[in-house]
């Protein structure tokens, strides 16, 4: 699978992290995804319906891998978008939710830590490995493989 360099970004803890679905980025970009139980104020734009089916995997499932990896890593938390941190998406210029506070409590050194790129990095590596667990089990095995063999 060839990807569009401009459709990768180095982030702390992921070099090469794909842009988000919605603006293009590839299958990986599921870590970054939205759940599927609540309206977006930009659904024209959102991919995931489309890459989940494209990729042999219901919404149901999903929201279980997130959910499931979000109680593993403690990233629950009523502050963030759909109560959990796997759902947050790559913004690295401030989230107007709570993501940065969240982080900052979970990762930070001292209590009036700001978000630095040592807490990003511990965020981006996280959702790198939610993204292989997604794409893991995708029932469209030769569509993400290539994907799979970079993560």
């Amino acid at each position: 699978m060839k990807i569009d360099p401009k459709m990768l970004r180095n982030v702390p803890g992921w070099e090469d992290a794909p842009v988000p679905l919605c603006f293009g980025g590839d299958l990986r970009a599921l870590t970054f995804c939205c759940s599927p139980y609540y309206p977006l104020t930009f659904s024209s734009h959102c991919q995931r319906k489309n890459v989940l089916e494209k990729i042999g995997m219901t919404e149901k499932e999903f929201v279980k891998i997130k959910n499931e990896f979000s109680q593993e890593h403690g990233w629950d938390d009523k502050r963030v978008c759909f109560g959990s941190i796997s759902y947050c998406c790559m913004r690295r210029g401030g989230c107007p939710s709570g993501r940065d506070h969240a982080l900052i409590e979970r990762y930070g050194k001292n209590p009036g830590d700001g978000l630095n790129d040592e807490i990003l990095g511990k965020y981006f590596k996280l959702k790198k490995e939610l993204a292989k667990k997604i794409l893991e089990k995708a029932k469209n095995k030769d569509l993400v493989k290539d994907l799979l063999d970079i993560l």
